[in-house]
């Protein structure tokens, strides 16, 4: 897999989220909780987006670092949009099928930079 993959599915679920939050804003008139939804769901593909022109590898890592934990934040969000029948099921596993990608593409390339990083010092 290639980071230019991992920057597609984060920016097109960025693009689902923040319609989404614009849905709330202006049919539904709700800012509060969208609004946090709307920051962690498009901060995914922000962090995605500048790891790649890391100064370093540890730069390279801490973004994609926080590329995964915006994922799993937006996982929350979507559970209790979900489960306070804010989202329909239907809305929320599609979303939550693609958050859930976006937190194991992530996790791999961080398995793979943090190898390469050790066996880099190890030499």
């Amino acid at each position: 897999m290639t980071q230019s993959i991992l920057k597609d599915k984060s920016f097109k679920f960025a693009l689902r989220i923040l319609k989404l939050h614009n849905h709330f804003v202006n049919v539904r008139k709700e800012f509060l909780l969208s609004k946090q939804l709307y920051r962690s769901g498009t901060s995914i593909g922000a962090n995605v987006y500048e790891s790649t022109q890391a100064e370093s590898g540890a730069d390279f890592i801490h973004k994609l670092g926080i590329a995964r934990k915006e994922a799993v934040e937006n996982e929350f969000w979507l559970h209790l949009f979900r489960d306070g029948s804010v989202l329909s099921n239907r809305e929320a596993e599609s979303l939550l099928h693609d958050c859930d990608e976006l937190e194991r593409m992530p996790t791999a390339s961080l398995k793979t930079a943090k190898s390469r990083t050790k066996n880099k010092n190890e030499e």
